[in-house]
Parts: C-alpha cells; sequence; structure tokens
C-alpha cells in the first residue's frame, strides 16, 4: 500500500481519480465552515443535520453514492466531533468501516482542516488496521505481497508542506505496527526464536542504520544467564537472545533502552496451562515484536537517537529436561530465585535481560511484556500497565501514550507488594502469593534493575509495561495489535 500526500482543497480532492473519498469534516460545523470547506454540498449537509440523518458526532458517517462533480465512486463525509485526537480516530474508523466491501484499490482522504494535519499518524494508522491482511501462513493468492486490496492511497491536506514531518512519522508507524503484527501473529513454528533472530538480522541488512547481534545458548551460558537459560531447557528449539542497535545520536549520549519479552510460545512449562485458549499463546512474544516494530519505524525516520533493543526469546514447553517447581537457578547478577511455578517464565527472561542492559550505562530502560494474566483483569484491553521507579519517566511515557492514543495506566510498586516474593530456599521466589499479580511480578523485576545485587540504587531509571489486556485481540476479531508500538515511537521521539 502507497501512501501520499498532497496539498489539496475540498474541490481538488474531489477530481482526484480513485474509487472512493472520505470527507474529514471540519470540527464546526455550521454553515459558514460547510460552506467554506464542502460547497456545493453544503446543502446537502445541512439538510441531513436538520434531519437527523447525519450527527456531528466524531464515528457518524453520510455516504454518497455517485456524487455529481466527484470522479470517487463513492464519497463518504465523516464527522470530526469536537477535533480531538481521538474523534479523528473514531471518524476514520467509521470512514472505514462504510467502505468495507466495496472494491476500493485507491482512496482518496481530504482534510477539511488545517489543525487535522497534525493527526495524520492517526489517520494513517486506521487506514492500516482496517486494510491489514495476515498473509505469511496462507496460500490463497493476494493482492499484493501485504495482502491488501487497497493499493494507493492519497491523503489532501490544507498545506503539505506544514503536514511533511507528521505524515513521515505517520509512515513509519504504519512500517513498524506492520511488522510487529507479521511476528506476533505468526504461528510459532513460523516463529521460533531462531527465526525472530533471522528477522531482526533481515531488518538490519535491510536498514543500515540497524545493527544487530544474535546469542545462542552457549552464549548465554557464558554470561551466566542461568535464569533466562532454565525457561528454554524444556525445548527442542534453541533459544536467542537479540541485540539490535540504532545509533542515531552523538556517541557521548547515553541509549535509551528497550527490552521485548519473546516467549515464542508459553505451554507454562511444567505448570502446564489449561488448554482453552492455549493458541493464544503464540502472542506472548507480543512484547519482542513491539520492540522489532519499533526499530523498523527508527530506521525509516532516522532521528538522532541511540537506542538499544534487547529481546530474550524461547519457547516455554514441558520435557523432562524441564525446569520443575521447586528448583533454584542463578540469575546474571548473581542472585538465586526458587521457581514455585513455571508458569511464570515472563520474568525469568526479563531479568537476565535487565541484568545484560546495565553494561550499556543506559539514559532509561523500558521493558515491554505479555507478562501477567492479572493486568488485563485489572485493565481490561483499554490501557496497558505502566510500572516505574522514576516518576519523570513514567510521566514521559504516559503522556506519550495519550498523543499516540495508545494508553497507558501507572501502577503501584510499594515495597509491601514485594514481602511474598520471599524464599526459604533462594534469594526470591518468582511468584508472591495470590492478589496483586501484576505488581508483585513487577516487584520481582525491580530486584534486577539495581546497580548491586536487589537494594541500593537504581542502575537506572526503570519503567516496565505489561501489555497482556492489549497486544493482542481474541474472538472473530483475533490478531495482534502491535501496541505499544505507537506509544514507544512517540516517546523516543519526544526525547
Amino acid at each position: 500500500m502507497k501512501i501520499q500526500l498532497k496539498t489539496l482543497s475540498f474541490a481538488q480532492a474531489c477530481t482526484e481519480k480513485s474509487d472512493a473519498l472520505l470527507i474529514l469534516l471540519p470540527s464546526k460545523l455550521d454553515a459558514k465552515a460547510v460552506s467554506k470547506t464542502i460547497w456545493p454540498w453544503d446543502s446537502v449537509v445541512q439538510q441531513a443535520l436538520v434531519s437527523n440523518d447525519f450527527e456531528n458526532k466524531a464515528g457518524k458517517t453520510l455516504s454518497i453514492y455517485m456524487p455529481a462533480g466527484v470522479s470517487s465512486r463513492v464519497a463518504v463525509l465523516m464527522s470530526a466531533g469536537k477535533g480531538s485526537a481521538k474523534d479523528v480516530r473514531d471518524a476514520m474508523n467509521a470512514g472505514m468501516a462504510a467502505l468495507k466491501g466495496r472494491s476500493v484499490k485507491k482512496l482518496t482522504v481530504c482534510l477539511g482542516e488545517d489543525s487535522q494535519s497534525q493527526y495524520l499518524p492517526i489517520v494513517m494508522q486506521a487506514i492500516a488496521d482496517a486494510t491489514y491482511v495476515y498473509t505469511v501462513t496462507k496460500g490463497s493468492a493476494t493482492k499484493d505481497k501485504s495482502g491488501r486490496a487497497l493499493a494507493q492511497v492519497t491523503i489532501g491536506a490544507v498545506d503539505a508542506a506544514k503536514a511533511k514531518t507528521a505524515f513521515a512519522h505517520g509512515q513509519a508507524l504504519v512500517a513498524g505496527q506492520d511488522f510487529a503484527k507479521e511476528w506476533a501473529n505468526r504461528p510459532a513454528n513460523f516463529a521460533t526464536p531462531t527465526l525472530l533472530g533471522e528477522a531482526a538480522k533481515s531488518l538490519a541488512k535491510a536498514h543500515s542504520v540497524v545493527l544487530c547481534e544474535v546469542l545462542g545458548p552457549k552464549d548465554v551460558d557464558k554470561l551466566g544467564m542461568g535464569s533466562f537459560a532454565s525457561v528454554a531447557r524444556g525445548s527442542n528449539e534453541p533459544l536467542r537472545f537479540i541485540v539490535l542497535k540504532y545509533m542515531g545520536g552523538a556517541k557521548t549520549t547515553a541509549p535509551t533502552v528497550l527490552i521485548g519479552k519473546g516467549v515464542t510460545f508459553d505451554t507454562g512449562g511444567i505448570s502446564l496451562k489449561g488448554g482453552a485458549g492455549m493458541d493464544e499463546m503464540k502472542f506472548d512474544m507480543c512484547g519482542a515484536a513491539s520492540v522489532l516494530g519499533t526499530f523498523r519505524a527508527l530506521a525509516e525516520l532516522k532521528p538522532k537517537l541511540n537506542v538499544i533493543g534487547l529481546i530474550p526469546a524461547t519457547e516455554n514447553m514441558p520435557s523432562g529436561h524441564a525446569t520443575k517447581p521447586g528448583d533454584v537457578v542463578t540469575a546474571m547478577d548473581g542472585q538465586t530465585i526458587e521457581v514455585l511455578n513455571t508458569d511464570a517464565e515472563g520474568r525469568l527472561i526479563l531479568n537476565d535481560a535487565l541484568s545484560y542492559a546495565k553494561r550499556f550505562k543506559p539514559a532509561a530502560v523500558v521493558d515491554i511484556a505479555t507478562l501477567t494474566g492479572a493486568c488485563g483483569v485489572a485493565l481490561g484491553s483499554v490501557r496497558a500497565g505502566l510500572f516505574s521507579t522514576d516518576d519523570a519517566l513514567a510521566d514521559a511515557l504516559l503522556k506519550a501514550g495519550e498523543r499516540a492514543l495508545d494508553l497507558a495506566w501507572r501502577m503501584p510498586l510499594d515495597d509491601e507488594y514485594g514481602e511474598g516474593l520471599k524464599s526459604n530456599f533462594a534469594d526470591v521466589a518468582n511468584i508472591a502469593p495470590p492478589g496483586g499479580g501484576a505488581v508483585t511480578a513487577a516487584k520481582f523485576l525491580e530486584r534486577f534493575t539495581k546497580a548491586k545485587g536487589a537494594s541500593g540504587e537504581a542502575a537506572f531509571p526503570w519503567a516496565h509495561l505489561d501489555i497482556a489486556g492489549v497486544a493482542w485481540k481474541g474472538g472473530k476479531e483475533k490478531g495482534a495489535t502491535a501496541r505499544p508500538v505507537g506509544l514507544l515511537l512517540e516517546w523516543l521521539l519526544a526525547k
């Protein structure tokens, strides 16, 4: 799908040769604004408003087939509501839904107000989300390699030159989210740790600004990552520790580190999960996919930033070699861990990645993980759980999420939550008694962000995003959402 930006008035957008025309109306639908923006259709809109066939409310649309003076077969007028980012997203989602089932290969989108250009990333994301098609393991022929029937999109802005930066952001966001979805949606046999490592290498090969190193089991053993290695013991698939580097900033600038949980399939190990819905455990590497997607977006934009990506990738399988409940393993930083539940494996791979991150002396570290079902219970599918030991970092991430409409909610990290992680046989247990499961998981990770052992000063500002509730959808809409690529990209670009 090719997306281009043009300076187009409403009249010019009507003459663009396309199969469909989407018109984002002004946020103020008074007679003067309508006449100025969509003349000569002002009377049509006014009559529709008066007759209640069209509401000035985000998500409401008015479709016109074979409209006079328009090159497109169908035109869809979309209310921008009050003109907020969320209203624009709701309008675009409704507009794309109105085109569902139609044969649309070429689409023109007209932004009615100059202020709407700032929301180009949201507009482009809505188009990409509505037309995304998974193709990797489908045998049927597709329209293009992405599977999209929609091949060309022209977005008309009041002033394309002023919207250039927002448009570039949108292009990078779409590329990054598509990449994240592709890998998160793949079945586990098409997204093994080895294949995930190959995806990272291919990304680096295609974009010279990205460097990649993939470590195997022997490398991980030499590093002393006993916690990470313990999760991989039950699988025939060898683990991979993926290191990505985007070094677009000054050499003296401390990098930001993103860590993505890469459990490519999670059976629960010896603490076996129930069979219902287990197929969705291929999504347990959505944190890793979001890091890959963010690096794909950075490669597109080439900002002056230094970013490190770390992805511990493994399966969690039951076998005669698998770690057993009650086993004690030794983490990279020397802490010993009593594994009370092998289904609490995400934290066992992230902790060693957090220890590895210290070598970069980072300005900040953010880990992203489908870590706990408890977080999904607490926050549902609307907001990711945000845990942080640094108020400034937490505030920046929350605000980035608000701007990107990729929302998070800050959760507590009171010391009392860590009391349940005490063990009689190791420095720490990997689970606590029931209650507050998302928080106790974060408290476990927090121990590995310290400069020395589990206590003392923090080695770096740290935040943990639990995306278990937002990373994918089930049911008829089953598939990855690519969250939180939008949040991460918005945050990084604001630095």
